[in-house]
């Protein structure tokens, strides 16, 4: 009992904790960014920046039902149940219980036989009741260390589950803008379909007059036909997107398809809502909050390991009452009590701790090269996307131009033709190359707003680390 004490007191006056301290790992950055992009202040609700109420509606709808995001949810209540055992394991454990049993000693066993000899009774009644408790006493801090832990992968759980918050909202916002740039390529295509139609009609009549032949007609059909033959992979690939917008909102694939099916034009690319800041990300992003905390909880488990290293000192107790017959198991008498400590000392395990230590450690040295090599991809992330923002704004101002003089050029050429001074092959050159031009430009035009949404995810959205 006095080696216990003195341990005992030294925990109380030192408060020792086995293990290395943690300190939050540093990634060096630079100061800003090297592609040029404008950064805005960050918004929670960073999509509706796009000024459209149907895609609000989505992704309203994807958050509250999400199936990724329920998982997640549920992942945390898991965590955080852990986390409370852990915190439980630092205190007493204290239970109460009772029993009534009937017993009939045989008289061929020596204890039977015994019994009869001194006049004890062959059946009776065992009434018992009481409580017990236990307490390992966390002398080196190994029970701390685990609840340190415990409470990262809380932590980290948490911010998983806002990762893939953001991400669903991000992905909502990317199927709609691939629908809505699909659906303006339909319309070209089908636009172009019509002007071809005409020009066809054209053709044959001039070729019922004997003015044009037969191969000239033969090619305006074939190219309406090539136009035609565009569309059916335009509308399966619409469909696709409509059916993964479905899912994301949580509902079976072609919900929601009648909503949807009306074309708008394609939302303008708001710029980005974050930090100019790399060094930000790691408090922006949820999925580097989510990095770092595991490298804190592999930190703390390397405490765990080490405090096998040291004594387990453990309480127990017990208080109740015992009798034999249930007259008098509220008196004085019938009360039992017993007390104790236990002692639990790996000496020697032939090198058993020493692994589980190295172990540890290896983890912990894991968990911090993926948190800098997450953190690393994470500006490459930003700095593609931005890029790619840039980039996709100068193309559609480029694409703009573009169509308007190959508008120009094919007004010109029809004129042309009916006038007899250029062949159809211009004609057909001049659609061909026009229609070209505008499916490009939708394209642009969808890919650039895409780009907003990469860089908004990429700077960690309207998310920010909880406090």
């Amino acid at each position: 009992m006095k080696l216990l004490s003195a341990l005992l007191a030294t925990s109380l006056l030192t408060g020792c904790t086995v293990g290395p301290d943690y300190h939050k790992p540093e990634v060096a950055l630079t100061a800003a960014y090297h592609a040029p992009a404008t950064i805005a202040p960050a918004e929670a609700q960073w999509w509706k920046r796009f000024n459209d109420p149907v895609l609000d509606a989505l992704v309203d709808q994807a958050l509250a039902q999400n199936m990724d995001i329920a998982a997640a949810a549920a992942r945390i209540t898991q965590a955080r149940g852990v986390a409370r055992a852990a915190g439980a394991a630092l205190l007493p454990t204290v239970g109460v219980g009772a029993s009534a049993e009937r017993d009939r000693t045989s008289l061929q066993t020596p204890f039977g036989a015994a019994s009869r000899e001194l006049g004890f009774p062959r059946d009776y009644s065992l009434y018992q009741m009481g409580a017990q408790a236990s307490w390992e006493i966390d002398l080196f801090g190994g029970l701390r260390r685990g609840r340190e832990a415990a409470r990262a992968d809380l932590a980290a759980t948490q911010a998983h589950a806002d990762a893939v918050r953001l991400s669903i909202a991000a992905e909502t916002v990317d199927a709609y803008l691939q629908l809505r740039g699909l659906q303006a390529r339909l319309a070209v295509a089908q636009g172009q379909l019509q002007t071809e139609k005409q020009l066809v009609d054209l053709v044959r009549q001039q070729s019922d007059q004997g003015v044009a032949s037969d191969l000239s007609l033969n090619r305006t059909l074939g190219e309406q036909q090539g136009i035609e033959a565009s569309i059916p992979p335009l509308q399966a690939a619409i469909a696709g997107q409509i059916n993964r917008l479905s899912v994301l909102g949580g509902q079976q694939a072609g919900s929601g398809a009648e909503t949807l099916a009306n074309a708008v034009a394609i939302p303008l690319a708001p710029d980005p809502g974050g930090s100019i800041q790399p060094a930000e990300l790691m408090r922006r992003r949820p999925d580097l909050v989510a990095a770092e905390r595991q490298v804190a909880a592999a930190n703390a488990r390397i405490g765990v390991a080490m405090a096998e290293y040291y004594p387990h000192v453990s309480l127990d107790g017990l208080l109740g009452v015992a009798t034999v017959g249930g007259a008098g198991l509220l008196t004085g008498n019938a009360l039992q009590a017993s007390g104790g400590a236990g002692l639990r000392w790996r000496l020697f395990d032939f090198g058993k701790v020493d692994a589980q230590v190295a172990q540890a450690r290896g983890r912990e040295a894991e968990a911090l090269a993926l948190y800098r090599g997450a953190v690393l991809h994470a500006t490459e992330d930003v700095e593609n996307a931005l890029t790619g923002l840039a980039q996709g704004r100068a193309e559609i101002a480029l694409r703009e131009q573009q169509l308007a003089s190959l508008t120009k050029a094919r007004d010109q050429a029809r004129q042309a033709y009916g006038a007899g001074v250029v062949s159809l092959i211009d004609v057909l050159d001049a659609d061909r190359a026009l229609l070209a031009a505008a499916d490009r430009l939708a394209m642009a035009r969808a890919d650039t707003a895409r780009a907003s949404v990469a860089a908004i995810r990429a700077l960690g959205g309207g998310w920010e680390k909880r406090t």
